[in-house]
């Protein structure tokens, strides 16, 4: 996201600052911003550190807030690091806004797993919260951290949950995500292999549509206060992904696998999300079908200028 979501700013004439933990836990690199590394200011940071924000926050017309702990199975083995990440960096930064620029925009990027289990057809903003694991748990009460800021202190702040966000600079760790792991395994010549059946369908949109739509989000005074489902309004099972990926990279056809045992018992099954919210507001509609977004993946991948 930040990678792709820095190159979209400078598109549109931003001066950009960065600011990343570089943590090896969460495989960051600065390698995914070489091409861009002179037409930005970086800085090492963590969400986490204060006196960092201190410095940082000030200034700043935008801030987007992509830094968080993102793997479901990293937040099972260490749920007070996810917790000091998602819940206390957040509460970090928002205090820092109100201390230190409170007339700043803030975009923070949520998950659609905030829910849980689907127990409607059709996942909204008005479906209940049961999330099944500490990552959803805690980026569910994050946003709320965002309204209550918004509320109490008339911070203008944005929420956006994203569902399966695919593109370049994806990480190659299933931990991460099942798109992008199944995108760097197909593009070094390896099998992809599915749990189960893989008929779950899933929610699916190319990373530009996401920097897209945060981009357009900051001017958006009726977005301020409240979260919202920024998804595709297509749908896919997850065995189709695979052999669309497997497809367009030219690898072996998917395998079958059983369940871990453990990753069964957080999978969500079904989800179908609806954006309609998003769209009546802004206008805003996906660009990028599946395989459009995976061509185009693929040919930045290899891309030396990107």
């Amino acid at each position: 996201m930040g990678s792709n979501l820095v190159r979209h700013c400078l598109a549109n004439g931003a001066k950009v600052t960065v600011v990343d933990s570089l943590d090896p836990i969460f495989k960051s690199t600065k390698a995914s911003l070489k091409n861009v590394a002179d037409k930005i200011t970086f800085i090492k940071g963590d969400i986490r550190d204060a006196e960092m924000l201190k410095k940082v926050i000030p200034g700043q017309d935008i801030i987007f807030n992509c830094a968080a702990q993102t793997s479901h199975p990293i937040s099972l083995q260490d749920a007070i690091l996810d917790t000091e990440i998602n819940c206390l960096g957040n509460l970090r930064v928002l205090s820092a806004v109100k201390d230190y620029n409170p007339n700043a925009v803030i975009l923070y990027t949520s998950s659609s797993t905030v829910v849980g289990k689907a127990i409607h057809d059709v996942i909204d903003e008005h479906h209940g919260e049961r999330p099944l694991e500490i990552y959803s748990a805690n980026k569910g009460v994050a946003e709320k951290y965002y309204r209550i800021y918004n509320n109490l202190y008339g911070l203008k702040t944005i929420v956006l949950r994203f569902a399966n966000l695919y593109g370049p600079f994806g990480k190659n760790y299933p931990e991460f995500g099942f798109v992008n792991y199944f995108i760097n395994q197909s593009a070094r010549g390896k099998t992809i292999k599915i749990f189960g059946e893989g008929n779950q369908t899933r929610n699916l949109m190319f990373v530009d549509d996401a920097s897209d739509i945060m981009w357009r989000a900051i001017e958006e005074q009726k977005l301020v206060g409240e979260s919202y489902f920024a998804a595709h309004h297509e749908h896919h099972n997850v065995r189709q992904v695979a052999e669309a990926v497997a497809k367009t990279f030219k690898s072996r056809p998917p395998k079958l696998i059983p369940w871990p045992e453990i990753r069964k018992k957080i999978e969500v099954d079904n989800v179908q999300i609806s954006s309609a919210r998003l769209h009546y507001l802004t206008g805003w509609k996906p660009k990028y079908d599946l395989a459009k977004g995976l061509q185009l993946t693929k040919k930045r991948m290899y891309s030396k200028s990107y």
